[in-house]
């Protein structure tokens, strides 16, 4: 028994180190958790991370709960702070719609008008758009807080709106 747990014990703290690792890598980027604005030519002005970074919703959440887990969240990041660290609401964003909500290991996920928000992993840098659409759920962020569902479009030099947008309260069951 004793040289299982000499075997099995080591292998467990490895594994525990790791996890932390990966969640630790997830907080840093979100405890600084300053939510801005950017201008896209393609979707208007959306939500962005500190670093420029695309901010998602995920259509299947609900107001204050993600729905996000296991191999999603891989894909998915969520935007944590960590401790008692506040989002913190950069130019052009409400601070009064910036929150947050338990997430996994005493995280709390940043929240705007109540819905969680998510980076996507393909997104490297700042001005990337590639999760918009994501198998017909994943969103950017208006600064009202619903999801722009349409890119705006250019007519004659000029770019003029045709971004429609939805601040449903979430759910799987609406149909766009």
């Amino acid at each position: 028994m004793k040289s299982v747990i000499r075997i099995v014990l080591p292998l467990a703290l490895v594994a525990a180190a790791g996890t932390g690792a990966a969640l630790a890598t997830t907080a840093s980027a979100g405890s600084k958790a300053t939510v801005n604005t950017m201008k896209s030519a393609s979707f208007g002005t959306v939500l962005v991370d500190s670093s420029g970074r695309a901010l998602y919703r995920y259509t299947p959440d609900k107001k204050g709960k993600s729905t996000c887990t296991g191999g999603c969240l891989t894909y998915w990041p969520p935007l944590v702070v960590t401790g008692a660290a506040k989002p913190v609401a950069g130019a052009g964003v409400k601070a009064s719609l910036l929150g947050t909500i338990k997430a996994a290991h005493g995280m709390r996920q940043v929240t705007y008008a109540g819905f969680p928000l998510y980076r996507y992993k393909a997104d490297t840098k700042a001005g990337e758009f590639e999760g918009q659409g994501e198998d017909g759920s994943w969103y950017v962020v208006s600064t009202s807080g619903a999801l722009v569902k349409k890119s705006a479009r250019t007519t004659g030099g000029s770019t003029t709106s045709s971004t429609t947008t939805t601040s449903s309260s979430g759910g799987g069951g609406d149909s766009w």
